[in-house]
């Protein structure tokens, strides 16, 4: 039987090739996505077409509304900035996104029999976010086994963070070596009707440059 993770899967870059990864080591893999009341919820369409291409075993969208408290340009009416526009955390940071996602799929883990959980967080070339950081991960890992079954019956989670220490060129390059089709992928924290990416905020300059140093044509459609 194959071993089991659950993969935290947004529809972005990172999360997608996060998915390769995890099935390139032999993982069975069970996708979680979450419909938060993000601005750029087409990234839910990009998700479950990652999924289906990459062969999921299944495919869970969790659906809550955190908007009913905002605190960030992703959840409430506050302005998207344009990249390198501010300074410290941006406002794109939702509060706590990470270990609210990270719990759900500890849940969802422990259900199934899973002992590891696949993240694609990344501290390298990231927008400052402070749940991407490996003191983090280290910190939720030891939180997740303590307050699980884990504790009890001797063993532990792992969480995987296997983009951790990339820069997004080495990111894409690795995903193109596995396979990714980085075409279903959506990254814009603030795209268009029509599911366009602006080509102005933080995630699509990090995306564009990224594929600009990996030397690998960008299938991104701007505005």
């Amino acid at each position: 039987m194959n071993k089991k993770a659950v993969v935290l899967l947004s529809g972005g870059l990172d999360s997608a090739t996060c998915l390769a990864i995890a099935k390139n080591e032999g993982f069975e893999c069970y996708a979680l996505s979450f419909d938060y009341g993000q601005r750029h919820e087409c990234e839910l369409q990009a998700a479950e077409a990652v999924a289906a291409a990459m062969g999921v075993t299944d495919h869970i969208v969790i659906k809550m509304d955190l908007r009913k408290w905002g605190g960030s340009a992703l959840t409430s009416d506050i302005a998207v900035p344009d990249a390198g526009s501010t300074a410290g955390i941006p406002v794109t940071y939702v509060p706590a996104r990470n270990i609210i996602f990270l719990s759900f799929a500890t849940g969802w883990a422990e259900v199934i029999g899973a002992k590891d959980i696949f993240i694609g967080v990344n501290s390298v070339d990231y927008s400052g976010y402070p749940d991407c950081r490996p003191r983090f991960i280290e910190a939720f890992q030891e939180c997740a086994t303590i307050g699980t079954k884990a504790g009890d019956e001797g063993w532990q989670f792992q969480i995987h963070a296997p983009l951790q220490t990339l820069n997004k060129s080495e990111i894409i390059r690795k995903g193109i070596q596995l396979g990714v089709d980085y075409g279903l992928t959506h990254s814009c924290y603030n795209p268009g009707a029509c599911g366009l990416a602006c080509g102005k905020c933080d995630s699509c300059h990090l995306r564009r440059k990224g594929f600009e140093d990996a030397g690998v044509p960008d299938p991104t459609k701007y505005q």
